[in-house]
């Protein structure tokens, strides 16, 4: 009777464990959670001093414009309307340029700068509606400018300057690079700002701070968090600029600009904030609205806009 009774209390416990071990497999195997989505608000078409915008300006990486434009992207641009587009990440020699962007008739002033070293990598480009009063490329310093990042373009009451900042790249094997570039780009665009105040946009390869993207913590040694980066960003805005989007809207979190396109990440919204629209201190008065077009299809960015009274 008592070896029965050992059996069977043995035969108990192993049930119990059964099931203790089915309950924390049901744990593990929870519902994963729903991703929370940003929803970009309402357009804001008034500086706080109640002057209504009148320039409207987009900027883009598109992630190599010929295959962007086969994915109609320029059917977004059309329905956007700005009265400039930027483009990042153009991957495209003027040369091989698609005639459907060269011949669109809403632009007729447009420009373009690509790498000089390798075809399909890097380049700029800005369409607007207006003429600007001069163009110019590069900041100045052959190392940066032979890979064709930036266009500046002056208007008769600022500077726009468009850049596609350099990636740390896998390994951080352009980190020091990407150090070099911020000291003589944030230069650059003090010297412009001198003269008059300016508006840069583009792809900047920086999350700011922690709330800019969804896993800081496990991206501290990632090309575009590293502390040389942010803090090469945070030296940009010191130096008398302004992150706009967080200058209204500062504790928002989720709204992200970058989703690889590995294991579904924008579905998921596991993103980065990587593309901005900076301003010189003096034109905060005229910002109107920064916005995340975040619905916008066609790259791994999707495109952001300024709402400005200049």
């Amino acid at each position: 009777m008592k070896r029965g009774k050992k059996a069977a209390d043995a035969t108990a416990e192993g049930d119990n464990d059964a099931a203790s071990e089915t309950t924390k497999k049901a744990k593990k195997t929870k519902e994963p959670e729903a991703p929370i989505l940003y929803e970009d608000p309402p357009d804001k078409m008034n500086s706080k001093d109640g002057r209504a915008a009148n320039m409207k300006i987009t900027s883009w990486n598109v992630d190599g414009l010929r295959a962007w434009v086969k994915k109609n992207g320029l059917d977004w641009v059309r329905e956007e309307n700005p009265d400039i587009v930027c483009l990042q990440e153009t991957k495209c020699s003027e040369k091989a340029l698609p005639a459907d962007i060269t011949s669109m008739p809403e632009y007729p002033h447009k420009y373009w700068s690509a790498s000089n070293e390798k075809e399909g990598y890097s380049g700029v480009a800005m369409l607007c509606k207006t003429e600007p009063v001069k163009v110019t490329y590069g900041i100045g310093k052959e190392e940066h400018d032979k890979e064709g990042r930036v266009i500046t373009a002056e208007f008769p009451t600022f500077y726009l300057v468009t850049a596609y900042v350099p990636n740390a790249s896998k390994g951080l094997v352009r980190l020091d690079y990407r150090k070099t570039w911020d000291v003589d780009f944030r230069a650059y665009l003090s010297e412009l700002d001198i003269q008059k105040p300016l508006v840069l946009c583009g792809d900047l390869n920086v999350a700011h701070q922690e709330i800019d993207l969804k896993n800081p913590k496990g991206n501290k040694k990632s090309a575009g968090f590293t502390p040389e980066e942010r803090e090469g960003f945070s030296q940009l805005l010191e130096a008398g600029f302004v992150d706009s989007f967080r200058e209204l809207y500062p504790e928002q979190a989720n709204a992200y600009t970058f989703w690889t396109y590995m294991m579904n990440s924008r579905a998921k919204n596991v993103g980065w904030r990587l593309d901005y629209f900076v301003l010189s201190s003096s034109l905060v008065p005229a910002l109107c609205d920064s916005k995340i077009r975040n619905k916008a299809l066609g790259s791994d960015h999707c495109p952001i806009t300024l709402h400005i009274a200049v």
